[in-house]
């Protein structure tokens, strides 16, 4: 994506200086409250539902390497009252269990106000209803973008509108870091904008049963940790939690293993490479973090359950292991927003005592301080009162902090407030963000929605085939060669 002063998506940064969510205090991102092993997944279908009772937003500045904090508006419209238009709008996104509750509680403040409806339905196969919809002429007022990828060939096909005339782009300018605005800019027109953001460069573990199998400190490097999950494995426990089920999109979690591992180990302009249809998926590079992601997934001892039960487990549970007496595994590796499924599915679990993280170990030395990062996105299809109102209102500090609270969530805006991050180990993962020298969006997300579902089918046929990785490469090669001729970089990529 090209942004102002020519920040290509080939080149994308947030760089260290753009993003800082700990406070003056040193708060920061949430390790959150709530779901263990009987937590509901994310939905795998459509569900349709309307907001609950919003948990209370605190507030407080925090702030930006570049900026100072800036005073908190009194009111969930940032600084004026939320008029009384009555009505609905109708709202898709891809969350689902405890996520959408906290979508909802995020927009009941909304509801109260206005007097408007929200109404939301909830999809893990989001893209599919989206291209559906839109194709037949009746998409939803706002949406929950699958992201910048996804949200460029919509912009590009000219089903977004220009969010310009909608937020107050000077104000947003003030309170988001600059990169946060390019992601969501297609052809000089905003029509995207972050409502939440994550840290995906995160390993969890119980520090109490980790420390009886790790014998010290947390690995620094990739071949400390596949070190140590030898050795754990060795002794007849499996090192690793990894499930990779989530309705239609199943796969995702291990995009999100290859692209740690590409970005450390090729470096992150290779990484960018690879996402833009630059670099062929049989290339050197890739196929070399493939290897050693199998390291890990073609050994059954190194994953708790062996082949069949990553396959089946969806990602919101596969941590549950952890917190067993004994034990069933050791180590997750999965983004922020974890911590929301840990407590939800474990109540008795507190963050710091029964879980924290390392960050993903480094590779190539020459590549310290790469991080995987992500956001949710949301665009409008249609034009009303109800869904401009709704989608300012989705910018605030106020909003965005409602759903920080609750945990399980970053905020992109950097106003929300040091006291609505509550731990330490959300100030850790605030601290983690803010010095990464390169961080980099999730490659799954930056690319085209052909190549995207491909991705996701070839990790679940690598973890059942790991000695077919040719042929499994080779087949994504081939989708490269028409993913991105139908929707070639240079058109359907974010510009400014």
């Amino acid at each position: 994506m090209r942004s102002c002063g020519a920040l290509s998506r080939a080149s994308f940064v947030l760089s260290a200086s753009i993003v800082v969510l700990a406070a003056c205090g040193g708060a920061a991102a949430p390790a959150s409250p709530s779901v263990g092993a009987s937590a509901p997944a994310p939905a795998a279908s459509s569900t349709v539902a309307s907001a609950k009772p919003a948990a209370s937003a605190s507030t407080a500045a925090s702030v930006s390497a570049s900026a100072k904090p800036a005073a908190r508006a009194s009111t969930a419209a940032s600084g004026a009252a939320l008029p009384k238009i009555g009505g609905t709008v109708a709202v898709i996104g891809s969350w689902g269990g405890s996520e959408q509750e906290s979508f909802l509680a995020m927009v009941k403040p909304f509801e109260d106000q206005t007097g408007t409806k929200v109404q939301y339905e909830g999809s893990r196969d989001l893209n599919a209803i989206l291209q559906t919809r839109v194709q037949a002429g009746n998409p939803p007022d706002l949406a929950g973008l699958p992201g910048p990828g996804q949200m460029a060939q919509f912009a590009q096909a000219g089903k977004l509108v220009d969010l310009s005339n909608v937020v107050d782009v000077n104000q947003m300018k003030q309170q988001y870091a600059p990169d946060w605005l390019t992601l969501g800019t297609v052809n000089g027109k905003l029509v995207g904008i972050f409502i939440k953001a994550a840290i995906k460069s995160t390993i969890w573990y119980d520090p109490k049963n980790f420390s009886q199998v790790s014998g010290g400190a947390p690995p620094k490097t990739w071949d400390d940790l596949t070190s140590l999950s030898g050795n754990i494995a060795g002794t007849g426990k499996a090192p690793w939690c990894i499930g990779l089920e989530s309705a239609v999109t199943s796969g995702w979690p291990g995009t999100d293993w290859i692209s740690d591992i590409m970005m450390r180990s090729a470096g992150p302009d290779k990484y960018v490479d690879w996402y833009d249809g630059k670099l062929a998926w049989n290339s050197a590079e890739v196929k070399n973090a493939w290897q050693m992601w199998g390291k890990i997934v073609a050994d059954p001892k190194m994953v708790y359950g062996g082949t069949q039960y990553m396959l089946a487990t969806n990602f919101g549970n596969a941590g549950g292991p952890m917190f067993t007496t004994p034990p069933g595994c050791y180590m997750e590796r999965q983004g922020n927003f974890i911590t929301d499924f840990y407590v939800k599915n474990n109540p008795s679990v507190k963050p710091g005592a029964d879980f924290t993280f390392f960050p993903f170990p480094d590779v190539n030395s020459q590549y310290s301080g790469v991080e995987q990062v992500a956001g949710d996105l949301f665009g409008m299809f249609k034009d009303t009162p109800q869904a401009r109102a709704l989608i300012k209102y989705l910018t605030t500090p106020e909003a965005q902090a409602i759903w920080v609270k609750r945990g399980g969530a970053l905020s992109p805006n950097k106003q929300v407030a040091g006291g609505d991050y509550p731990d330490d180990i959300s100030k850790n993962l605030a601290q983690t963000l803010t010095s990464a020298k390169t961080p980099r969006f999730s490659a799954g997300d930056m690319m085209p929605d052909a190549m995207t579902k491909a991705f996701y089918q070839g990790i679940l046929n690598y973890v059942q085939k790991p000695d077919q990785l040719d042929s499994i490469l080779m087949t994504l090669d081939n989708t490269r060669r028409t993913a991105y001729t139908a929707s070639p970089p240079g058109s359907a990529k974010p510009s400014a």
